[in-house]
C-alpha cells in the first residue's frame, strides 16, 4: 500500500471500516472529495482500484505489528 504522509489526525478505535465494520487502518481521501475508511483486509484488497481515485492514503496497517506502547523494553 502506498503510504503518504498527512496532516491528518491518526485513526482511533472509533473509526471504522466502512466495509465491514471493523477498526480502520486506512483513510483514503478522494481526488473527487470525501474520505473512504478501510480495516487493512479491505485496504488490501481494494488497493488496485483505490490508488486510481485517491488524492491520499494514510496507511496505519503498522500499528498491526508494533509493540502495544505499554510494552517493556524487554517485551518488544
Amino acid at each position: 500500500m502506498t503510504t503518504v504522509l498527512t496532516p491528518a489526525s491518526p485513526l482511533t478505535a472509533a473509526d471504522r471500516c466502512d466495509r465491514c465494520g471493523a477498526q480502520a487502518y486506512l483513510r483514503v481521501v478522494l481526488m473527487s472529495g470525501g474520505e473512504l475508511l478501510f480495516c487493512a483486509h479491505h485496504g488490501r484488497k481494494f488497493e488496485p482500484e483505490l490508488k486510481k481515485i485517491a488524492a491520499e492514503i494514510q496507511d496505519e496497517t503498522e500499528r498491526l505489528t508494533a509493540p502495544p506502547a505499554s510494552a517493556s523494553d524487554e517485551d518488544r
